[in-house]
């Protein structure tokens, strides 16, 4: 009988994968022999394979380059990246290598989009598209953006009174697009989305307001739903909508020449993921295209806005299981040495799927467990809710040290959990490294940050440091003593 956790995940799964080998019984990813990055930085440990993120967006500029040569479509792809998945420079220098555009949402976006321009990531030929509720200060910084002479600005109007702020601050001519209000899904709380503005308001709303404007150009419609880019029908009948609103707009409006399409490819979750892209890809060129010809108007260029798709697939989270607990006779805990809550919070915040595997001890017979974290809060755990199934690991051996790992993490986790902040319960956010490859292929890894100390979360917190550095020391004599009297 076939009961090592190796036998489990080979008849589960189809194993190994592109990123996911096992060598003398330990996982590897990306070639990343985990276990000796263990040795070398301890754990809970979050690392970045940078390699990934490049990978990722050359995947899809070649998919929708195939898509719009198969379908003779006459427009061009852009792709950008939406910065709020991850905002770590290391993250924007990967991607700027790859020739991409910049999404924003809020108003430090724009401070570092200048920041990538001083230092030459970034020229005037790079896209800035701007999105989001826009007031104040956003408004100001996207105004001195395309004052100081950046042209290739899009500003994404998302309600009424945009325009407005924005020609009050804005010297001479500037670009916008519109947002749609997208309907969302039937099980949704609401109808329609807050972002943007309604189907049949858009055409009224150029005729009123961006017509007759003469600092205003109207460039770009603006399409996205919350569930992402997936075959179902409530995709494509969404799709579908929009494309009515183009067809009318661009009736109506020559100078627009652009559809987004946003963000939404979804990324690996689970060992049994699968997800055409070139499919996808491919059936949304052909619909765009057959609709406007349909309609007698020239094709969009078109534009995307990934973000978890860029940027998710770099990261990886690894615990110890530092201890288990049998809580009934059904139930074990696997206790690790950090917090879900805290590193992984979309675990917690919106039951989200990681693929998790143990990275040692694969030649082990294997057990079904639940995962809990470090703080005292009822919700700090990983189970099969979350998970596909039961969560099946090597059995546990307190002599014998266990590590698991969780990937795909590197999308919105370091910004939701409050990198560099206080942490719940006041569990110190791990030790970061960064991953790369060299001229010759081979990796090359750097600590993009240590674990938190006391002294950063007490900071924080307003504790005074001179009274802690007191109380360190009278605590190292209390420590000091009491050794002295064991011994």
């Amino acid at each position: 009988m076939k009961t090592k956790y190796f036998d489990l995940i080979d008849q589960t799964f189809d194993f190994p994968q592109e990123e996911f080998t096992l060598k003398t019984n330990e996982l590897q990813f990306h070639g990343i022999d985990l276990m000796a990055l263990i040795k070398e930085h301890g754990a809970p440990l979050k690392f970045t394979y940078l390699p990934k993120i490049s990978d990722n967006i050359n995947r899809a500029k070649t998919w929708f380059a195939a898509a719009i040569k198969e379908h003779n479509y006459a427009g061009s792809y852009n792709y950008c990246y939406c910065t709020k998945s991850s905002h770590f420079k290391h993250v924007l220098d990967e991607a700027l290598k790859n020739d991409i555009h910049i999404e924003t949402s809020s108003a430090f976006d724009i401070d570092i989009v200048e920041n990538l321009k001083a230092q030459g990531k970034i020229n005037d030929d790079t896209f800035v598209i701007s999105n989001g509720f826009k007031r104040d200060q956003y408004v100001q910084n996207i105004a001195r953006l395309i004052n100081n002479g950046h042209k290739n600005c899009i500003t994404v109007i998302d309600n009424y009174e945009e325009i407005t702020l924005l020609s009050d601050a804005i010297d001479g001519n500037y670009n916008i697009g519109i947002r749609i209000a997208s309907e969302e899904e039937p099980k949704f709380e609401f109808y329609t989305s807050r972002l943007g503005l309604g189907y049949k308001n858009i055409v009224p709303f150029f005729n009123k307001e961006i017509k007759d404007n003469p600092k205003v150009t109207l460039k770009m419609l603006h399409f996205f739903i919350n569930t992402g880019i997936r075959d179902t029908a409530y995709y494509w009948n969404e799709l579908l909508k929009c494309m009515k609103v183009y067809v009318s707009l661009k009736k109506v409006c020559p100078s627009l020449d652009s559809l987004n399409i946003g963000g939404g490819f979804p990324i690996k979750n689970s060992l049994a993921f699968d997800y055409d892209y070139a499919y996808m890809v491919s059936e949304i060129i052909g619909q765009i295209k057959q609709t406007c010809d349909e309609a007698g108007v020239a094709v969009p260029h078109i534009f995307t806005e990934f973000g978890s798709f860029t940027v998710g697939e770099s990261g990886g989270a690894i615990y110890q299981v530092l201890y288990q607990k049998q809580q009934n006779d059904r139930e074990k805990w696997n206790m690790i040495n950090s917090s879900f809550i805290t590193t992984i919070p979309d675990t917690w915040a919106i039951n989200k799927r990681f693929v998790m595997l143990a990275i040692n001890g694969w030649q082990k017979e294997y057990e079904r467990v639940l995962l809990g974290g470090l703080t005292c809060d009822s919700d700090d755990y990983y189970n099969s809710e979350q998970h596909m199934n039961g969560i099946y690991l090597p059995k546990y051996n307190k002599d014998k040290p266990l590590y698991i790992g969780f990937f795909n993490t590197g999308a919105y986790q370091e910004s939701i959990g409050g990198f560099g902040g206080l942490q719940h319960c006041l569990i110190p956010t791990p030790k970061h490294v960064l991953i790369d490859r060299d001229e010759d292929g081979k990796l090359v890894t750097s600590v993009f940050a240590e674990q938190q100390t006391s002294e950063q979360l007490l900071s924080i917190l307003g504790y005074d440091y001179g009274v802690n550095d007191a109380f360190a020391k009278a605590e190292s004599k209390t420590t000091s003593q009491t050794k002295e009297t064991i011994n």
